[in-house]
């Protein structure tokens, strides 16, 4: 009975050495496939610099201009703000001994309102310079955005990766299908 126990066990151990050396060559074999099958298919894809391709838009010069003039008037009120209010000190102090109490607060308080109204505006100013920044560059983004999905499209891309602000510092074309187009973004982009 013993002998029929210790034949058994070598029978089953033998039947599971056989099984996990097939299943350890499935395994192999599938996995060896899924890597041919990765090199066969490499990624087809393009990548710029989205900020050369805008820069290089004819109408990105004539929005930095016109940011140009609108900050300058900003910045003109802001001097002839801070003109007033240094002028208004400088009568306050030069007149501080000699004023009644009254006068002096009263003048205080107007140095305050003027403080205050010259922060509102340049706060206001910020907030208004954005915002005219952020609509006349929003037509700019559509059209550079429309341009590199028609290059993708007409190349056959998977995808187009944006190599500004050394996203991707390193790109193995090696490895993939890869192509700078960022030049040819910049000439549809100037077609116009």
């Amino acid at each position: 009975m013993n002998r029929t126990i210790v034949t058994a066990a070598l029978l089953a151990l033998t039947t599971m050495v056989s099984a996990q050396e097939v299943a350890d060559a499935t395994n192999a074999s599938a996995a060896s496939s899924a890597v041919e099958t990765t090199v066969a298919t490499k990624a087809h894809f393009g990548f710029l610099s989205y900020d050369e391709a805008l820069k290089s838009m004819p109408e990105y010069t004539i929005v930095e201009q016109t940011m140009e003039e609108l900050k300058a008037k900003y910045n003109e009120e802001m001097a002839r703000a801070e003109q007033e209010f240094t002028k208004k000190y400088s009568e306050y102090i030069d007149g501080q001994r000699t004023f009644p109490e009254n006068i002096m607060l009263k003048r205080q308080k107007e140095l305050q309102q003027l403080m205050d109204q010259s922060l509102a505006f340049k706060n206001e100013a910020k907030e208004t310079l954005a915002k005219a920044q952020k609509e006349a560059m929003e037509p700019l983004y559509k059209r550079l955005n429309s341009v590199i999905k028609a290059v993708g499209t007409s190349r056959g891309y998977s995808y187009i990766l944006n190599t500004d602000g050394n996203t991707y510092p390193f790109i193995n074309t090696a490895a993939g299908d890869g192509e700078d187009i960022t030049e040819i973004v910049k000439t549809e982009l100037n077609k116009f």
